[in-house]
């Protein structure tokens, strides 16, 4: 039993790939939010590091979205 929570090999094919669509889930909508927005869609992988993806979101939330007018 003890083997079984320390061997990171231990993990099945099924959790990886599962793994991967869940990260694909979450990367794809935010890559086209950033493309429109004008970003890299590269900065995505900022979305995956803990509290710079705060700060990302932070930059975004204050960004000038393009077609919308200041009043």
């Amino acid at each position: 039993m003890m083997g079984y929570w320390t061997d990171a090999a231990g993990y099945s094919f099924v959790h990886w790939l599962l793994f991967v669509i869940m990260v694909a889930a979450v990367a794809y909508p935010i890559g086209r939010i950033l493309s429109r927005l004008g970003f890299s869609p590269f900065w995505t992988i900022l979305a995956f590091i803990p509290l710079v993806n705060l700060i990302g979101l932070w930059v975004v939330a204050l960004t000038e979205w393009p077609g919308k007018e200041v009043r």
